[in-house]
């Protein structure tokens, strides 16, 4: 769970909104710093083999299913998430990599 702007959001509930998606293999939400909210959701998405994922309809189809304060504002895709031996998502690690590359000029 991430804080933004008051409001509890849960990744969950976002990636689980598109699970099946027919763009989307794999997807994950964290949470990144912001001036404004204090942090934000950054979804990063893993394309199903080959489709190529349309952001601007991911986030649409958001809209649509999904309260205002809980889309995330930041998006990704990645060819594939980080995942420990075990196979288990490691989102502290993602954020990371997320972070890390905001801060690149």
């Amino acid at each position: 769970m991430f804080i933004s702007g008051g409001e509890n959001v849960y990744p969950a509930e976002i990636e689980g909104a598109l699970a099946g998606h027919v763009e989307i293999a794999e997807c994950a939400v964290v949470g990144v710093t912001d001036e404004r909210w204090g942090e934000v959701g950054h979804l990063v998405m893993v394309a199903k083999p080959n489709v190529e994922i349309d952001i601007p309809k991911i986030a649409a189809y958001l809209e649509e299913c999904l309260a205002r304060y809980k889309i995330p504002r930041h998006f990704s895709v990645m060819t594939q998430l980080p995942r420990n031996g075990a196979g288990k998502l490691m989102k502290l690690e993602l954020r990371a990599i997320l972070t890390s590359k905001r801060l690149e000029p």
